[in-house]
């Protein structure tokens, strides 16, 4: 592996080397940088950069900052040529196509970014795979009830259901007066009565329906 060129003649080949490397990209570099991005091309070693970079910026040929430890270097911008007004416009266009261009992909981004969230929020194939095999499952069970209530010999006709219906109605309204007029009999008593309704449903020994959770079916 080559090491790169040493001595004067190497010095001022890598100070030509930077120099112009600087203007065409027009952006600042560190010395690590330039080093690494012209090593293979110009075979420069980094002892050489630096010290090209550093002879540079002290003949103010590039500019140099420093932020801690580090230096980078650019091109001066006084000394590159003013772009014409068709080069300004040139760029413009390019400037907005570019960022059309930008828009788009923003755009395109945040709609690949929704359909991930909904293709992550879905089920995976094994998850389908295992949820369509219990929905087979189901399905084979409920057929095989169904198949059962057919076969049965002991179905309810509708002349019974019939029957049912109208003796629970007439049952239920019957419960329904006979509660009324229980309650309205209790609070004739218990208006003279001295005690508490409670103490005197204990003395007499009366049950409701609710001590024994019993809730009366709503009219139909």
């Amino acid at each position: 592996m080559s090491k790169g060129r040493d001595g004067p003649a190497a010095g001022a080949g890598a100070a030509a080397v930077l120099l112009q490397y600087l203007r065409e990209q027009n952006r600042p570099y560190s010395a690590q940088d330039a080093f690494g991005n012209l090593q293979r091309e110009h075979g420069l070693g980094k002892a050489a950069v630096v010290k090209a970079l550093e002879q540079l910026a002290q003949q103010g040929r590039v500019r140099e900052k420093a932020y801690g430890k580090q230096k980078i270097y650019f091109a001066d911008q006084e000394q590159l040529p003013a772009a014409s007004d068709a080069e300004l416009r040139s760029l413009d266009g390019e400037i907005a196509a570019l960022s059309t261009k930008v828009q788009a992909l923003q755009q395109s981004c945040r709609q690949m970014e929704s359909e991930l969230k909904d293709l992550n929020s879905s089920m995976t194939t094994p998850e389908m795979a295992r949820e369509i095999e219990e929905l087979r499952k189901d399905c084979a069970s409920y057929k095989e009830k169904l198949e059962r209530i057919k076969s049965a010999t002991n179905h309810v006709t509708p002349e019974e259901k019939e029957k049912v219906c109208s003796e629970q109605k007439l049952y239920c309204k019957e419960w329904r007066r006979r509660k009324r007029m229980a309650t309205e009999l209790l609070e004739a008593i218990l208006e003279g009565y001295p005690k508490s309704k409670k103490q005197f449903f204990e003395e007499v020994g009366i049950e409701t329906d609710e001590d024994h959770n019993v809730t009366l079916p709503a009219a139909v």
